[in-house]
């Protein structure tokens, strides 16, 4: 691949680069400045340079948005609606994502690097259908009518938890955005966003939509900011009532330690992973390679699933090695806006440098590097597919989540010792398994301790699929409609019944 991106460079165009619109926080239905006026660089991670400044939120800022969520809340007309009215908004919040896909996915591309196609002819379209989705169960939020034990009749019914404070990570700044804000808005709730300060560009422009589809002022505010200020303002709020959070464990635990320490708050947390795959020796081995090389390398390696420990019977080793080695060769890596391009930059120059930091920490360690390992091009944030053998189970690259292109090899012998090795991390995110016999997938799938299994297949995700994390990658549950229960309180009413017939 040499010192050159093996696409094409940054400097050549194949999209026109949008003009930004929204720079400033949305605060109950109004684009405004932040009060100290601060604003920040949001930075283009092909080239590393910057592409707008965007107001900079802090306490006071936040403060002023939950005001209007609760506002909202207790005397607006979002959690009074009917259900059927949530729908209809949403479905126009809906409408106006497809009328604005290519400008959404151009964003996305300019600030989180993106894979510009992909987000045009999936991303951006799955987010309106998962707006669709909650908006058809809006409408359809039931409670229970109880069989009671004695002389009482009961029932339950689901309210809107109230306040939410939603911070989103810069890997899927749109998906993100709408796996959250999608349920929340269908359950009746307000809600106070902090997009990642490296990707704020989508989330404003969504607010914008919101606000034209007739959302109410005060229901969706969004505060671009940093996490240490912004992000922890939120999670120490008094009068938010639950925060939801997608990133890294560490953050993970300053987040549910502000919640104890505030007005102990609902979590919860979709967070790191180190995803095994497990590659039997039935399996294709064409099948398994281009599965393996997916399931690390995707959105260059920046999602929390990804399946960055490979595990290979032995029989098939030695062939299935060198089958990724050719087909990592030829993955190709530049501009996410060329489409012949399957691997963006990095989305900022601190994740870059990590990154690079665990190659050579796996280099030192004595694993065997077999592919990759290099900075690509002379300006951005571009790293070779990497892979690693001779990987063992207590080096650092097959115990952290790396969030980038690294992948490390492992050989092993029986299901057992699969199983095992599997499940020897503090993380239960996703896994894979890719073998052609169901008793095998079923043993194995139902040994370990993920939230998510896919088999002979890898990011099978659904908007009708629940997923999140065991162990110390988090809990509760994001899509499906366990998501619209997350934002759902359940409350029990009894009354005596007197001389009933029966009970």
């Amino acid at each position: 691949m040499g010192t050159d991106c093996n696409g094409s460079s940054a400097s050549e165009s194949f999209v026109k680069k949008p003009t930004i619109k929204f720079t400033k926080l949305f605060i109950n239905g109004e684009f405004v400045d932040s009060i100290s006026g601060k604003t920040f660089e949001t930075i283009d991670p092909r080239t590393g340079e910057v592409i707008a400044r965007i107001a900079e939120g802090d306490k006071e800022d936040v403060d002023l948005a939950v005001k209007a969520a609760r506002a909202a809340f207790d005397n607006g007309p979002w959690p009074r609606f009917p259900g059927a009215e949530r729908g209809r908004i949403m479905m126009k919040f809906a409408d106006l994502i497809d009328q604005h896909v290519e400008e959404l996915a151009i964003l996305d591309t300019v600030d989180a690097g993106r894979l510009f196609n992909f987000g045009k002819a999936v991303d951006i379209p799955q987010v309106a259908e998962n707006l669709r989705y909650y908006a058809g169960a809006a409408d359809k939020i039931h409670g229970d009518v109880l069989k009671m034990s004695r002389e009482l009749q009961a029932y339950t019914l689901l309210e809107p938890i109230g306040v939410l404070g939603h911070i989103i990570p810069w890997n899927f700044p749109s998906t993100l955005f709408f796996a959250k804000v999608s349920p929340s808005l269908a359950a009746g709730c307000t809600m106070v966003i902090k997009p990642a300060e490296q990707t704020p560009l989508s989330a404003l422009y969504y607010a914008h939509l919101a606000k034209l589809a007739g959302v109410p002022d005060g229901v969706l505010n969004v505060i671009t900011g940093f996490g240490q200020t912004a992000g922890a303002a939120i999670s120490y709020h008094m009068d938010i009532d639950k925060v939801s959070f997608t990133g890294s464990t560490e953050v993970g635990r300053l987040v549910m330690e502000a919640a104890a320490k505030s007005n102990l708050k609902q979590v919860s947390l979709e967070l790191g992973g180190k995803s095994p795959l497990v590659i039997f020796d039935d399996a294709d081995i064409n099948m398994a390679a281009d599965l393996a090389l997916l399931g690390v390398l995707y959105n260059k390696g920046e999602i929390c699933v990804a399946s960055s420990r490979v595990f290979v019977q032995e029989g098939i080793y030695d062939e299935l090695v060198k089958k990724l080695e050719e087909k990592a060769k030829a993955w190709v890596v530049g501009d996410p806006f060329d489409p012949n391009v399957r691997h963006g930059p990095q989305v900022d120059k601190q994740q870059y440098n990590k990154i690079l930091t665990y190659i050579d920490h796996g280099k030192n360690e004595g694993a065997t590097l077999l592919t990759g390992g290099k900075p690509l091009g002379n300006k951005g944030y571009y790293i070779e597919p990497t892979i690693f053998t001779d990987v063992k189970d207590d080096m650092l690259i097959a115990k952290d989540e790396i969030f980038g292109p690294v992948m490390a090899l492992m050989k092993f012998k029986t299901i057992e010792e699969a199983i095992q090795r599997a499940n020897n991390t503090r993380y239960g995110l996703a896994a894979g398994i890719i073998t052609k016999d169901l008793n095998v997938a079923n043993t194995v799938s139902r040994s370990i301790r993920a939230g998510i299994i896919w088999i002979n297949c890898y990011f099978a995700f659904d908007r009708d699929c629940p997923y999140g994390g065991y162990k110390m990658s988090g809990f509760g549950r994001d899509f499906g409609l366990e998501a619209l229960h997350k934002y759902l309180h359940t409350k029990s009413v009894v009354t005596p019944i007197y001389n009933s017939p029966w009970l």
